[in-house]
């Protein structure tokens, strides 16, 4: 083509070079007048400020979580159900919640009312591995339940254990679990009070629990509440809400409670009760007839209250009731119902003996006897 025809304006190269100045004009226009304009309204990307260190206490914080979570787990429970038309078996999903491994043996500790209603239990740990669990036992009055997995001890790794009898209101606490089904969710914040009592499935008051203002939705239950060393110090169990979601109260039955129970769960499937050897009066009747204290019904033939003496409740031979002894503390410890009775006992082992304050007739005497398993 000639020099005379490329520069004709219906030339292809005229037209590119027409382009091309076009773009470097619009190119020159945006650097010199319309960007400096959008920049002063902030219409443009900013420059970065440097962030600087983290604080020693978010430092603190990470490193918690990223410790500890491998030890956190989700569960998701299921119900089966069978079609009678085509006999297929199927799974109706039954709920979500959190837990903790308690040993490389692949022991799961969660609440009770997490895996109440299942019949099959799934457990996904932080590596997002999906494991079929089993269920070994549960101890529905302290709302506690064990699972076992089977997988290998190179992917289990056991929360460390606390101690739940020195803590401190205003003590920073930590929770990892699942809200919601969002998995390995922290939350923090302080013990809101201690020696709290709450309802467990079964109506027996849980004592002694951790009050937190750690945010605890549903799916945090089973999950566990931590102190600031990473340490187990309470199972996430409950929350008080009018709306069923956070509203700043949450409770952990404590880490003592959970260390004396969850070994008897592992080893036996059961929490092997101490006892005393008697069977009690109702605290409705002791109530209507003005008895402050429990009421020893009946002495069990053989039993540590036979040994030592305990006097059971008998008709006299005129027909008339002779009340029998009266239990008003144990150890110490003031026992005004059945309630307060249990739990003191619970904080023993069969073979330990307590000595028990009674009340027989008009004089008080104390008794020594040795605990028994109850039958």
């Amino acid at each position: 083509m000639s020099a005379q025809n490329a520069k004709a304006p219906g030339s292809n190269t005229y037209k590119l070079v027409l382009a091309l100045a076009v773009v470097a004009a619009l190119a020159a226009l945006w650097h010199t007048q319309i960007a400096p304009r959008l920049a002063a309204r902030g219409a443009v990307p900013r420059a970065v400020t440097p962030r600087g260190n983290l604080a020693s206490d978010e430092r603190a914080t990470i490193e918690l979580f990223q410790r500890s979570s491998p030890s956190v787990c989700f569960i998701t429970t299921a119900a089966v159900r069978r079609d009678w038309l085509s006999f297929n078996v199927f799974e109706i999903p039954q709920g979500t919640g959190s837990g903790f491994i308690w040993d490389t043996d692949g022991h799961i500790v969660t609440n009770f009312h997490v895996i109440e209603k299942a019949q099959t239990a799934k457990v996904t740990l932080a590596d997002q591995s999906t494991w079929d669990a089993t269920f070994v036992g549960a101890e529905p009055d302290k709302d506690l339940a064990v699972l076992r997995i089977t997988a290998p001890k190179g992917r289990l790794t056991p929360i460390p254990i606390g101690t739940s009898s020195d803590l401190q209101v205003g003590q920073k606490v930590f929770a990892i679990g699942n809200p919601f089904g969002l998995d390995q969710t922290l939350t923090t914040g302080v013990i809101s009070g201690l020696g709290r009592e709450i309802q467990s499935v079964t109506q027996r008051p849980i004592r002694d629990v951790v009050q937190t203002d750690a945010a605890i939705n549903p799916g945090n239950s089973g999950g566990p509440l931590m102190d600031s060393a990473g340490r187990l110090i309470g199972v996430n169990t409950a929350i008080y809400s009018p709306s069923g979601a956070y509203a700043g109260v949450g409770f952990a039955v404590p880490v003592d409670t959970v260390n004396r129970i969850i070994p008897q769960l592992v080893r036996h499937g059961e929490v092997k009760r101490p006892a005393l050897g008697v069977r009690i009066g109702q605290d409705q009747f002791s109530q209507r007839t003005g008895v402050e204290g429990v009421l020893v019904m009946e002495v069990l033939p053989g039993s540590g209250a036979a040994a030592a003496g305990m006097r059971p409740t008998i008709r006299a031979p005129n027909g008339a009731i002779q009340f029998g002894d009266i239990i008003t503390a144990v150890d110490g410890r003031r026992v005004k119902s059945s309630a307060d009775l249990l739990d003191t006992l619970e904080r023993h082992k069969p073979g330990e003996t307590v000595k028990v304050k009674v009340r027989r007739e008009s004089e008080t005497t104390t008794l020594e006897i040795t605990l028994t398993t109850v039958p």
